[in-house]
């Protein structure tokens, strides 16, 4: 009889146990932030985290589904006026960006449209992805999370760094210039700052192969200190 009696309570206490490693794995999925300057390749450094298992948030892509948004829409031409759309009504994002970038001001505002939005958008994204226990980690690929304040938002920076030279020619690929990247970066928090706060370096000047390892390594190192 009590064998019997057992062998349901042994059961229930490993269930019990295995639902509290869950809960507490979900608890401390580390979120680690990418950061970087123009063309240094933070979406490639992002795309070798999510194929080493992590979760992984766009801003990006979310900043051009909210271009999509009438209201969004509306604000930005309310902001730097109908010359930003194109001629099927749409925002153009060259113009935008030619607009958004002329002064601090014109700065300040399309940040104030945008950065709400976005990381509202990812607060949301993180808790979902909380709930998966079988993420290594959430990896946030928003390349203004510190000029949005969202620098209680991750337990761990990372910094993609690059040559001048690697990232104009990645960014003349998307049709940036020199002068272009220059300005956008005036209004950002200097890459030797970000640099200097980074937990983690990425030197992204010569493979994907190099890239993998590295982001390897700190996916070993991050579990190695939990």
């Amino acid at each position: 009889m009590w064998t019997i009696n057992c062998i349901p309570f042994s059961q229930e206490l490993n269930r019990k146990d295995e639902i509290r490693r869950t809960i507490q794995k979900m608890l401390s999925i580390p979120i680690i932030a990418v950061v970087g300057g123009i063309g240094s390749g933070k979406s490639t450094v992002a795309a070798e985290f999510a194929q080493l298992g992590c979760a992984v948030f766009d801003a990006d892509r979310v900043a051009h589904e909210l271009l999509l948004e009438r209201q969004v829409q509306q604000e930005l031409v309310n902001c730097f006026g109908a010359g930003i759309r194109n001629n099927r009504g749409r925002i153009d994002r060259k113009k935008l960006a030619e607009a958004a970038f002329a002064n601090p001001a014109s700065v300040g505002k399309i940040n104030a449209i945008f950065h709400p939005r976005v990381m509202e958008e990812c607060h949301r994204r993180v808790k979902q992805y909380q709930q998966d226990p079988a993420y290594r980690a959430i990896v946030l690929d928003v390349p203004l999370i510190l000029e949005a304040g969202g620098g209680g938002r991750y337990d761990r920076l990372v910094f993609v760094d690059c040559p001048w030279e690697i990232r104009l020619a990645r960014a003349a690929g998307k049709g940036l210039t020199a002068e272009e990247i220059k300005k956008r970066e005036n209004f950002q928090i200097s890459l030797d700052k970000k640099r200097a706060m980074a937990h983690y370096i990425v030197q992204n000047d010569t493979d994907r192969p190099a890239v993998t390892e590295q982001v390897r390594r700190i996916l070993a190192a991050m579990n190695d200190n939990r």
